[in-house]
């Protein structure tokens, strides 16, 4: 029986991965939900909230590429799984959107919310329900991570 592929970026057999990928999904979720607020009330605070949100979750969303990043590298069984691609290609594209979302809320305040802050803000929430269902399917049809037998731990 061949063996799973193995998260290279782990601490006891436990891949840190999937450990780091929920900050970044709520971080960029409440900012969708902030600018829904700001547009509905006007509200200042929480243009200044949604942009602490896109920092905190650029810097997780590093974080979890760059352990991501380890695990694609680390094994080809990963390497060649075209979830693993589509995962990655789509998280990228999210990161660079926020990136984007970031610099221009700090650049121009209130006005680069709506309408545009707020699109793109519910691009980065539709393309990361895509992710997650390739994350997951990664997990769960492919067992990405995933200990070979019970009571084992992965070997990395």
């Amino acid at each position: 029986m061949p063996r799973n592929p193995q998260s290279t970026a782990s601490i006891a057999g436990h891949p840190i991965h999937p450990m780091l990928i929920p900050f970044p999904i709520a971080f960029f979720v409440a900012t969708f939900v902030c600018d829904l607020i700001f547009w509905r009330t006007g509200n200042p605070g929480w243009v200044s909230a949604s942009l602490w949100l896109l920092g905190a979750g650029l810097i997780m969303a590093a974080l979890a590429a760059l352990t991501g990043l380890t695990d694609v590298l680390g094994d080809v069984q990963i390497r060649n799984l075209r979830d693993a691609w589509l995962h990655a290609g789509g998280n990228v594209l999210v990161v660079l959107i926020e990136l984007y979302n970031w610099y221009s809320r700090y650049a121009h305040g209130e006005t680069a919310v709506v309408p545009t802050g707020l699109v793109l803000s519910l691009i980065v929430v539709l393309i990361l329900l895509f992710t997650g269902w390739k994350g997951w399917e990664m997990v769960y049809r492919h067992r990405v991570g995933v200990a070979d037998g019970p009571g084992e731990v992965s070997r990395h």
